[in-house]
């Protein structure tokens, strides 16, 4: 069986000219590829239950030293970029670009950069928990056993 090594993220944040240019491109196609990864997640990953609480509501990650903000929403038919509204979002989770990679690896726990005060939630806390707890359910290590199983097949 052969395991999959994962790297440590280094520790870094953008630089601020590269954050100004960064800043300045559309989060069209970031939310794009986020709700993509969601999606693809959804039926795999994530219970159908705890997903429900969070249909409707428009969800922010920005990500604090690239200067971008991507607004989500969950429909019926999925994850989808929050369409343009002057509307806050019920919930917004920032960090660093860093922080929220390390997040997605589970390389961070999110209770300790919370309390690191690296990572800021704002709006509606309850359904900040929600969406972190949602996000920290997903079993991983189910995820790692199908993949080396499919790929051990080829």
């Amino acid at each position: 069986m052969r395991r999959i090594r994962t790297m440590r993220l280094p520790e870094f944040t953008i630089p601020q000219p590269a954050a100004r240019l960064i800043g300045l491109l559309p989060p069209a196609p970031l939310a794009w590829a986020l709700t993509l990864g969601l999606n693809l997640a959804r039926g795999r990953l994530f219970a159908a239950d705890s997903l429900q609480a969070l249909e409707g509501k428009r969800i922010a990650f920005r990500a604090l030293d690239a200067r971008q903000c991507v607004i989500l929403t969950l429909r019926p038919a999925g994850f989808a970029p929050a369409p343009p509204s002057s509307a806050p979002a019920h919930v917004t989770i920032s960090a660093s670009v860093r922080d929220l990679m390390a997040l997605a690896l589970r390389q961070e726990d999110s209770d300790s950069l919370f309390f690191d005060r690296r990572l800021v939630l704002e709006g509606d806390t309850e359904l900040g928990l929600l969406v972190k707890n949602t996000f920290d359910s997903v079993d991983f290590s189910a995820l790692k056993s199908r993949f080396l199983a499919r790929n051990a097949n080829r």
